[in-house]
């Protein structure tokens, strides 16, 4: 398929998915540099080894994992144009979402509770490893949430149907992104020691 044919239309939304994707690498690859360093840096002599992650992060996993569906129902329901169900499920894609980010503050801090901190004379590479990862991933599940708030928004001024989805697709591409992402960051964090 030629990217320049179409109408302009069809070509600007080539373009902002084309940049909704280099975005999603380039955070790919921040990601996969924290993620390297973690590994590298696991070799110190002062790297906790027997450090298990709280409860909380689990649940949260659960949380974001449901937020998905719930994102992907909202989809669905907006393309049988069935708009009552489109806001039940936005507004709980949007529920989970905020769930998700308080869970990680109750596993900070339940880290906390065990003794160590992000910085000070109680922390430790390892967990200002998890703090940084987990903070950062936690600012793009904010961003994911205000995308979320201006689709709702939309979708209140009825700016949505099945034939008119660009932003809707977007935002779901995104939010689908960061919670793939997280599943990567929980099992990594999990695992590798």
């Amino acid at each position: 398929m030629d990217l320049t044919q179409g109408t302009l239309e069809e070509k600007k939304n080539r373009a902002k998915k084309m940049m909704l994707w280099f975005g999603i690498v380039s955070l790919i690859m921040s990601f996969a540099g924290w993620t390297s360093a973690f590994i590298v840096s696991s070799s110190r002599p002062d790297w906790l080894k027997d450090f298990i992650l709280p409860n909380a992060f689990i649940t949260s996993t659960a949380v974001i994992l449901i937020s998905s569906l719930t994102f992907i129902l909202a989809k669905r329901a907006l393309k049988k144009d069935q708009l009552q169900a489109v806001t039940l499920w936005l507004l709980a894609t949007l529920v989970l979402g905020i769930a998700f980010i308080l869970f990680q503050f109750i596993g900070f801090q339940q880290i906390i509770d065990l003794g160590y901190n992000f910085t000070g004379p109680t922390s430790n590479v390892t967990m200002s490893y998890i703090y940084l990862i987990a903070i950062v991933h936690i600012l793009h599940v904010a961003v994911g949430l205000i995308c979320l708030l201006f689709v709702i928004y939309n979708h209140f001024k009825q700016k949505y149907q099945a034939g008119n989805m660009l932003g809707f697709e977007l935002a779901a591409t995104f939010w689908h992104f960061i919670d793939i992402l997280w599943v990567y960051l929980f099992l990594f964090l999990y695992f590798v020691r």
